[in-house]
């Protein structure tokens, strides 16, 4: 790979590389997940796959990542492992979600595309691969009414996105870029002021009018709504079909190498969560709602959820050419440096489960490992 492939965040993943990273008892990053009963029944005469005691998995606590929420919730994934126990982490950011997949800490992760594609340029497309989709969608830019009444009042006023070069910071920043706006995207000044914020102080930041909008996603979008925002633009519409990847699922290559038989097992999992969800939606969100409590102590109010819960769609398409096209929107905001994609998904064990349950393959846009 060409030196310039390689490159991260010209100077933005210095911003990544300083974030502080959550204590861990057993790995050192992330939070442990405490979750329910059901995520450690074992039933009687499974067993391990692969010789593996555990499979140590790591998720966001968001509805963006309802696939492993509801897949850990209902012990779908501990069935699928057998006696191989499922182990959980659960991070704040994609930055230390990363950090903890290459050092080891955990295996298989659900994560945003942005941090999966400066996960592999940084290593030189040697420490990840890209083995799913999880979501499409769940990111709006939601606006105080009073002082932004259309898409042309958004110049010159604060709006606030998760992380400097995170998924959502790059489609703004696109966004702004298609209205003929200027903005130094790694100060954040200009037409607009980007405002990096972090999604757990965002809804106080904007109740107090330290800034007048945010693009975010859920369940964040629907937590502004429900402090007087108004939803201006959904980000759905700006994409072809309004599908967008917004959550992969990602494993480290030498894991994967090792283990192909428990990455099946997770991938089944995972494959049949989406199957169940789509069967059961209200079920299914109560579910993910109560997983949600049991990792943060708090569970969403019903303004918030049901709102959030619609806008999201689960997939096991990990819509490889909507990734394609977010690298190239960071590349044009000055965030990152062209990327040689080649080899970021290997898709082989995915299509194996999706013949098996009778789905149709999917693909990776020329992006495939092979």
């Amino acid at each position: 790979m060409p030196a310039t492939s390689s490159k991260l965040l010209r100077r933005g993943i210095a911003a990544f590389a300083a974030l502080p990273l959550l204590a861990l008892a057993a790995c050192g990053y992330g939070s442990e997940a405490k979750g329910g009963d059901a995520d450690q029944k074992v039933a009687a005469g499974a067993r391990k796959i692969d010789g593996l005691d555990s499979v140590r998995i790591g998720y966001f606590g968001n509805l963006t990542h309802a696939t492993a929420l509801v897949g850990r919730r209902q012990g779908t994934f501990q069935k699928e492992l057998g006696a191989t126990k499922a182990e959980y982490a659960t991070f704040n950011a994609g930055p230390s979600e990363i950090e903890a997949l290459n050092s080891g800490s955990i295996d298989i992760g659900w994560i945003g595309p942005s941090p999966a594609i400066n996960g592999y340029t940084k290593s030189g497309g040697t420490d990840l691969r890209i083995i799913g989709g999880s979501a499409s969608g769940g990111v709006k830019l939601v606006v105080d009414p009073k002082k932004i009444k259309s898409l042309k009042d958004v110049k010159g006023k604060k709006i606030a996105t998760p992380q400097l070069g995170n998924t959502q910071d790059v489609a703004f920043l696109n966004w702004i870029a298609g209205q003929g706006w200027k903005v130094d995207a790694q100060s954040g000044k200009g037409d607009v002021t980007v405002v990096r914020s972090d999604n757990k102080v965002t809804p106080d930041a904007f109740k107090s009018h330290s800034i007048d909008g945010a693009w975010v996603p859920e369940p964040t979008a629907s937590k502004l709504v429900a402090e007087g925002g108004k939803v201006l633009l959904d980000e759905s519409s700006l994409w072809p079909d309004k599908k967008f990847v917004i959550t992969n699922i990602i494993v480290s290559q030498k894991f994967l190498k090792a283990h192909p038989a428990a990455v099946e097992a997770v991938l089944r999992a995972s494959v049949r969560t989406n199957k169940w969800i789509k069967a059961n939606p209200d079920a299914a969100k109560a579910a993910a709602n109560e997983q949600l409590e049991a990792d943060s102590g708090k569970a969403l109010p019903a303004q918030v959820l049901d709102p959030a819960w619609q806008s999201i769609r689960t997939t096991d398409d990990p819509l490889a050419a909507t990734l394609h096209t977010e690298a190239d929107h960071a590349v044009k905001a000055g965030l990152l440096d062209k990327p040689d994609l080649k080899g970021i998904y290997d898709l082989t064990i995915l299509n194996k489960v999706l013949k098996a349950e009778g789905a149709a393959p999917v693909d990776a846009a020329g992006l495939g490992s092979s």
